[in-house]
């Protein structure tokens, strides 16, 4: 029985599977035929025919076109690229309908704040002129990234530093092993170095006497020997402006004032305390102050003016004065307490 299964099996293996051999050629013939990519990323300066094409077989590593610059991206017409392989025996080329490949070059790119950055912190360790996150540079030349090869790794080298550290100018020149690029043509910058400080402003225009919330401050960085003004936000929250402030200019103590509690002809409670004795009267402010200031009130009862310290909102306390008892009239029946100036 077994015998006559493995028979049964070779004989079915005989004839189907020359049979399937000539249905799936076309599709072996279909995946090793050389074809034409859509896009192309490369790492070195030249295009290699394997780059373009799938496929290519032993000419794939022979150079045909130069690569774009580091980090750009450039494009050849699919004739152009027909007509540099074909003296390379490559031929039956499947173009996909594609008019032309895009190829870009593949780089590192070392941004202007890359830059900046390695900049500060050399002068910050070899000149000693801060924190390299308090310096500030004005270059001469608009800076534009650094473009270097993919592979190249690791931190811009010093080729050649002067710094002047009465004018703050700087010529600093930038190398890395790591690239060719770099190592060809190291880069130069010049400029100015600016030791900064914080500095508090707003970011809106800010009226006379309104008060500052911390959502309304931001921080700006300004020379330091232009400081001077608030370097912390808590020195400024919860403050008044004395005058109106703008956003970029820094705020200074002298711009700022305790918020007012009590408004001019707020009607406020006048209290005066002695020992083992507490009196209050209603009183009319004749001006505005903050807590703590010294203002004019105006008894509501005997009509005359008192001074008194603004001690809590609406509340003015009576110190150096006398205190005299007097009652209304006789419709009223009752006794008021009348607090006035010594005279």
């Amino acid at each position: 029985m077994i015998r006559t299964a493995i028979r049964s099996v070779l004989l079915l293996l005989t004839f189907t599977v020359p049979a399937l051999i000539p249905a799936m050629m076309p599709a072996l013939a279909q995946s090793e035929r050389p074809a034409l990519r859509a896009t192309v990323t490369v790492a070195g300066d030249v295009v290699r025919i394997g780059d373009l094409i799938e496929n290519a077989g032993p000419g794939a590593d022979i150079p045909v076109f130069r690569a774009p610059d580091l980090g750009t991206t450039g494009a050849v017409s699919t004739d152009r690229v027909i007509e540099a392989i074909r003296p390379h025996q490559l031929i039956d080329i499947d173009t996909r309908g594609l008019a032309e490949v895009v190829v870009t070059r593949a780089s590192r790119s070392i941004t202007q704040q890359d830059s900046s950055d390695r900049i500060a912190r050399v002068l910050s360790t070899q000149y000693q002129i801060g924190d390299a996150h308090d310096i500030s540079l004005n270059f001469d030349m608009p800076v534009h990234p650094l473009e270097v090869e993919a592979r190249a790794s690791g931190d811009l080298q010093v080729l050649a530093l002067n710094y002047d550290t009465r004018s703050g100018r700087f010529d600093v020149t930038f190398g890395l092993p790591s690239s060719l690029v770099l190592q060809r043509h190291p880069a130069h910058f010049t400029g100015v170095a600016i030791q900064t400080v914080d500095a508090i402003t707003v970011d809106h225009p800010i009226e006379r006497g309104e008060v500052l919330q911390a959502s309304e401050l931001t921080v700006l960085r300004r020379p330091k020997a232009q400081s001077g003004g608030l370097a912390d936000m808590k020195g400024a929250i919860g403050q008044a402006a004395r005058r109106q402030l703008r956003p970029g200019q820094p705020i200074q103590v002298s711009d700022l004032m305790k918020p007012n509690i009590v408004q001019r002809n707020d009607t406020v409670t006048l209290v005066y305390e002695a020992p083992g004795l507490v009196l209050t009267l209603r009183g009319q402010a004749q001006e505005s102050g903050a807590l703590g200031d010294t203002i004019n009130v105006l008894n509501q009862q005997t009509k005359r003016v008192v001074q008194g310290v603004i001690s809590g909102p609406g509340r003015v306390m009576v110190a150096n004065t006398a205190m005299h008892l007097s009652q209304t009239g006789p419709e009223s029946g009752r006794a008021v307490a009348a607090v006035e100036r010594r005279e």
